[in-house]
């Protein structure tokens, strides 16, 4: 299993999903893939639509995760599982 961190913004309505790449084959550089999700229903009774994947250098991620938590966004637990 790939360990996965979790952020949501203040007013519960959108989420982002950050996880190691760990098939990139780039030997010089690690990546992350950012998910992000628009919360359409009940948090934690309805899964969010998924709305953009990136993938970003782990250094770029971590300034947008402290970028993020600067503007309000809190860490929290998992709000959806891929199936």
């Amino acid at each position: 299993m790939t360990e996965e961190f979790w952020i949501i913004n203040s007013n519960h309505s959108r989420v982002k999903r950050y996880t190691k790449d760990i098939q990139n084959k780039d030997k010089f550089f690690k990546y992350i893939f950012i998910d992000s999700g628009k919360i359409i229903g009940v948090l934690e009774k309805e899964p969010p639509l998924m709305t953009k994947r990136e993938e970003q250098k782990v250094d770029t991620a971590r300034t947008e995760w402290k970028n993020l938590i600067d503007q309000g966004w809190r860490r929290t637990k998992v709000v959806w599982k891929d199936s």
